[in-house]
């Protein structure tokens, strides 16, 4: 497979050649599986902290029996843990603590730290690897995931010179992406909106669309905004998913991993 190969200013200098792995049978099956084992190893670790609403002064199971100190024989009350607010003599006023029911007590199943932990050979991820990249190279993948995607009319992934990249602008970019993409140029850059409903209480206010992703060699050194850039070595599958992402890659990222 052979794709356009163009310099900074947009121009393009001919054809090169892609690594075979453009050209692997795409595995949606595999690759789903391993975002998923992914997406659960990123996930940030919490739980509840394990002394939560177990700090009081309240004494177990409360006694029946006749004739106890502090004991409940005739109260008509249950046998809930319960802390002394005040005492005359021998009385008592009691609150209830410690358990899920009672005010400042524990949680009845809170969330646990240690998960099982999910497991994928070490084949699957190469292939899910393989498949994610030969996706932005395939014009059925990129049609699915843009509705505008008809509208280009270059090959697909865009493969630009190294020489001088690392001195490019945000400026020098974006003047790139309007000549390459045309009208389409609007897929390029991460759109940034507030969320509509009850998302914005829960965390959430913000959602984006992903944009172009740029992969470079891990001798280049670009850093902009507005689009995501990886090193080729420290791709993953949360780069490339859904299948069909608009992706740059540059001659040294290629020999990389070709």
């Amino acid at each position: 497979m052979k794709s356009s190969l163009y310099s900074i200013k947009g121009e393009k200098k001919g054809e090169i050649s892609l690594p075979l792995i453009f050209d692997k049978k795409i595995r949606e099956d595999i690759v789903s599986k391993y975002y998923e084992v992914e997406k659960f190893s990123l996930a940030q670790p919490y739980s509840n902290y394990q002394e939560a609403g177990k700090r009081h002064s309240a004494s177990g199971t409360i006694s029946h029996r006749r004739h106890e100190w502090k004991g409940h024989y005739g109260k008509g009350i249950s046998r809930i843990p319960r802390k002394t607010m005040w005492r005359r003599g021998v009385q008592f006023f009691w609150v209830g603590a410690e358990i899920a029911s009672a005010r400042g007590g524990r949680r009845a199943h809170p969330p646990k730290l240690h998960k099982k932990e999910r497991k994928i050979n070490k084949k699957e991820i190469r292939i899910a690897m393989h498949s994610a990249l030969a996706a932005t190279a395939n014009e059925k993948y990129l049609s699915s995931r843009y509705s505008s995607f008809p509208s280009l009319k270059i090959k697909f992934p865009i493969i630009l010179e190294s020489n001088n990249l690392t001195k490019i602008k945000t400026k020098e970019l974006i003047s790139l992406l309007k000549i390459l993409l045309g009208e389409s140029f609007k897929l390029a850059l991460k759109n940034k909106s507030v969320r509509p409903g009850k998302g914005k209480l829960r965390g959430r206010k913000y959602k984006s669309t992903a944009g172009i992703l740029l992969i470079i060699s891990k001798s280049e050194n670009i850093k902009m905004k507005g689009i995501d850039i990886r090193q080729a070595n420290q791709l993953r599958i949360h780069d490339l998913y859904p299948l069909g992402r608009l992706a740059i890659f540059t001659q040294k990222s290629l020999e990389e991993l070709r």
